[in-house]
């Protein structure tokens, strides 16, 4: 019976795939906590606990019918980023895949009326850098796959995937580790302000709401107290704008049991700001007893 052994919030800003000579060139000569601490995540958690496969909730890959997995038996090319070209080009990837989990998970989707997943095997579909970004850092032998973000989709119905993701995984043979690739708060400075608030301070983050948002969440992951966070995830959304409608965090909590999960958030980067969007690394480690506590 398979298990998810780990799961994190994680960063993939353009600036930890740009060379450290520009990440310093932006911040007064200091580097990013980002990258250090996603090679923190590989040599603490992933070399510990030698998951199977990572499955990522990609904030980029938009859907608008249903979610979507890739189901591909390997992952092999060159990435360009339409949206930074001069900063992300022709970065090459080759990861394996893992279509039986993939196919479990659409399976666990088709038993119900109230849930659609579609596994794609299309060699022409697309990989987006909330994958890319952190291959680097965290992949080893581990078999990777990614769902997409659903743009239709409510609170309910990315709660749902993640049970479902759950289920999948129970019904394999799979050690996993479930990635929420993607931002707290995420809004822009406007072009003609950016490239004045480039640098990692949170004095760059775009509000005062937006980083006040940002730090209570974290306040309520690091505590375990994920009901709370729950709670709030409504104002959050509405208010603060989260990267991908907040979808991957709450892919994540459903994969874990949601408000009834209590296993704390632990730093693995400082707070930082890129362009005006709020960013940690916060990892979540099932506790020896699983992931939810009676209530």
């Amino acid at each position: 019976m398979g298990e998810i052994v780990g799961t994190a919030l994680v960063s993939h800003v353009p600036p930890i795939a740009m060379s450290e000579e520009f990440r310093r060139s932006t911040n007064h000569g200091d580097d990013i906590s980002l990258v250090p601490g996603l090679h923190r995540l590989r040599a603490e958690c992933f070399d510990r606990l030698r998951p199977d496969t990572v499955v990522v909730v990609d904030t980029h890959w938009i859907t608008t019918f249903e979610f979507v997995v890739s189901a591909h038996e390997r992952r092999a090319g060159h990435f360009t980023s339409s949206e930074l070209p001069r900063g992300m080009v022709a970065v090459p990837y080759d990861y394996p895949g893992d279509p039986e989990l993939a196919d479990a998970l659409a399976a666990a989707a088709d038993r119900r009326d109230d849930a659609w997943i579609h596994p794609t095997r299309d060699p022409y579909i697309e990989v987006f850098y909330p994958v890319v970004n952190l291959l680097p850092y965290l992949q080893g032998g581990e078999r990777w796959t990614s769902i997409s973000t659903c743009q239709t989709a409510e609170v309910d119905d990315f709660l749902r995937v993640g049970e479902l993701l759950a289920e999948a995984v129970a019904a394999t043979d799979r050690r996993v580790v479930v990635l929420a690739s993607g931002a707290l708060s995420h809004t822009f400075w406007p072009l003609r302000q950016l490239r004045d608030h480039e640098g990692i301070d949170q004095a760059n983050i775009t509000t005062a709401a937006n980083r006040d948002a940002d730090h209570r969440l974290i306040e309520m992951f690091e505590r375990g107290d994920h009901a709370a966070v729950m709670d709030y995830v409504p104002q959050f959304r509405r208010e603060n704008h989260p990267e991908g409608w907040f979808g991957h965090v709450l892919v994540m909590l459903g994969a874990i049991g949601g408000a009834r999960c209590t296993a704390p958030g632990v730093r693995y980067s400082d707070y930082e700001s890129a362009a005006g969007t709020g960013n940690i690394h916060l990892w979540f480690e099932r506790p020896p007893d699983g992931w939810t506590t009676p209530r």
